[in-house]
């Protein structure tokens, strides 16, 4: 068994370590500025400006006013917010939600509650790359829609959505848009203004910030109500005392990202594209699922044929590697992925698919044990398979 010195992290779709530099700027605030924000005081004073300047941060990395950023803690809390506070405040008696079969679950679940209280919801299918057609979201659109949300980068395939093109629509049909860019934000450049969206999520765990710290922007003059009852915070729309070192660490890692996103883009493309290349060689029959579709540079998700994922996801975890069956707010669910499922997979090969997300912490040297480790695991497994009396 390879020793923790030697464990390689290949999954930071689920989470990613706290940079040192947004390490560095929490602890500041943790020790300086522990005053409620909300006290007249000048210790609450103090951690107010602090506040204010991490909501200014992520408003200027993001092109958004600071006034249009609700800091939450995370980006479920920032798409239920979203989500069930647009939709609950439309005043009309019969109201219709289009999504997509792709989305997140904490997308999928605020549209399920939706139902469970009258709302009709439509969720549209990708093509077979993961990618949703604006044309198709189009022709879902009733007069009573009250909300478009649609997922900026896919969680599992790295598929970027056509955001843009979509909420050019919504815009024409007078309809609100939400998209949940949590795996997209400080991944590729996002710029709100130019995106045209509505209501955009965020969560500072995925771009090496602390969990349970996340913003929702929400476009100046869009309705939006509360899911949180208390307090008058963060402008009578998420109740609770601030999160000030979370939001501090929010915003240190997205200007850390957006600072390092043109060289590490062109880093990890090079490294994923290697992973690639080296698996169709060496351990065909292999797909690359989301093949084709723009990606954001950092994701594979990899169909091995005849072999069952979860056995391989333990070799690899033995091996020393850290990857992942799928989105990882849904692991232990004895289902296929619904979105590897929804572009056409069987539950068979859904099952034989892994993803690979890589970051700061990847080297050439661990993608090239990687893919050691992947083809003498994948060969031992597939002998498996061909040796029991049921292949």
């Amino acid at each position: 068994m390879t020793g923790q010195g030697m464990r390689a992290y290949f999954d930071h779709c689920a989470t990613t370590p706290v940079a040192p530099e947004v390490l560095a700027a929490m602890t500041a605030a943790f020790r300086e500025d522990f005053g409620n924000p909300s006290s007249v005081h000048a210790f609450g004073q103090a951690a107010r400006r602090r506040l204010e300047e991490a909501r200014r941060q992520v408003a200027e990395a993001l092109g958004a006013a600071p006034g249009e950023i609700v800091f939450t803690s995370g980006g479920t809390e920032a798409d239920n917010l979203a989500i069930l506070g647009v939709v609950r405040s439309d005043p009309r008696p019969r109201k219709h939600v289009i999504t997509t079969a792709i989305e997140h679950p904490a997308v999928l679940e605020s549209c399920a509650q939706l139902e469970r209280e009258g709302v009709a919801v439509s969720r549209v299918p990708p093509d077979s790359r993961g990618v949703v057609d604006p044309e198709a979201v189009r022709r879902a659109l009733r007069p009573e829609t009250a909300l478009i949300t649609v997922m900026h980068v896919n969680n599992e395939l790295g598929t970027v959505q056509p955001i843009a093109e979509i909420a050019r629509l919504a815009r024409e049909a007078g309809v609100p848009f939400h998209s949940d860019g949590v795996q997209a934000a400080g991944k590729i450049a996002v710029r709100l203004a130019e995106l045209g969206v509505d209501l955009y999520s965020l969560s500072a765990h995925k771009l090496y910030g602390p969990k349970g710290a996340g913003a929702l922007y929400v476009r100046s003059g869009v309705r939006l109500g509360r899911i949180l009852f208390g307090g008058h915070h963060e402008r009578d729309r998420r109740a609770g005392t601030e999160n000030v070192p979370g939001a501090v660490g929010l915003a240190a890692a997205l200007e850390l990202a957006c600072r390092e996103l043109p060289a590490e883009s062109a880093r990890l493309a090079a490294l994923r594209d290697r992973l690639e290349r080296e698996a169709a060689a060496r351990l065909a029959p292999l797909e690359v699922n989301g093949a084709g579709a723009p990606r954001v540079p950092h994701v594979s998700n990899l169909c091995f044929e005849g072999v069952d994922g979860e056995a391989l996801l333990i070799a690899l975890d033995l091996a020393g590697f850290a990857v992942s069956g799928g989105a990882a707010c849904s692991s232990g669910a004895a289902e296929p992925s619904h979105v590897l499922t929804a572009i056409g997979l069987s539950r068979r090969q859904a099952g034989a698919s892994l993803r690979f997300s890589l970051g700061r912490l990847n080297t050439p040297e661990q993608v090239e044990r990687l893919i050691e480790a992947l083809e003498q695991s994948v060969a031992r497994l597939r002998a498996r398979v061909a040796a029991s009396p049921h292949a």
